[in-house]
C-alpha cells in the first residue's frame, strides 16, 4: 500500500466531499479504499476498471496535486472545421426555424442540421458530431 503513503486520508476525504464530477468521485473512492487496505485486484472487480487503469490513477494521485490528479488531462483532439464565427452563425441559425433557410420543416433535426452545415459551410460532419453541436448550441442560449 506504499503507493499513497505520502497522501493523507483526510486530504482524500476532503477532496471527495468537494468533488464535482462522477470521475473525480470514483477516483477518490478508489484511493480511499486502497488506503484502507483493499487490493487493486479487488478494486478492479468492484468498480469494473482494469487494474492498469487503477494503478495509473493511484500513481497520478501520489504524484500530482489532488485537484489535478482526479481530473482527466486535456486532450486537444482534432481542430474544429468550423471556426468561431461559423459556429456562432450556426447557433444563430438553429435559434430560427429551418423554414427561414429554405427547408420544408418547422423544427431542426440532426439530419437537417447536417445538411445545413454542408450547404452553408462546406463541412461534412457525422450525425453524432451534429448532435453534439446541437447540444452545445442549446447550452449557449
Amino acid at each position: 500500500m506504499d503507493k499513497l503513503d505520502g497522501v493523507p486520508l483526510s486530504a482524500l476525504q476532503d477532496h471527495l466531499d468537494a468533488a464535482e464530477s462522477a470521475k473525480a468521485t470514483k477516483r477518490l473512492m478508489v484511493a480511499i479504499a486502497y488506503k484502507d487496505g483493499v487490493s487493486v485486484s479487488e478494486l478492479s472487480e468492484r468498480y469494473g476498471v482494469p487494474e492498469s487503469t487503477l494503478y495509473y490513477w493511484l500513481d497520478r494521485i501520489a504524484d500530482k496535486p489532488l485537484s489535478d490528479a482526479v481530473q482527466d488531462d486535456e486532450r486537444p483532439g482534432r481542430p474544429s472545421e468550423l471556426d468561431d464565427t461559423d459556429r456562432e452563425a450556426l447557433f444563430d441559425a438553429l435559434a430560427d426555424s429551418p423554414e427561414s433557410y429554405g427547408f420544408e420543416a418547422v423544427s431542426w433535426t440532426p439530419h437537417l442540421v447536417r445538411e445545413f452545415i454542408e450547404r452553408e459551410f462546406g463541412v461534412s460532419y457525422s450525425l453524432g458530431h451534429v448532435r453534439r453541436l446541437v447540444r452545445e448550441s442549446d447550452e449557449s442560449v
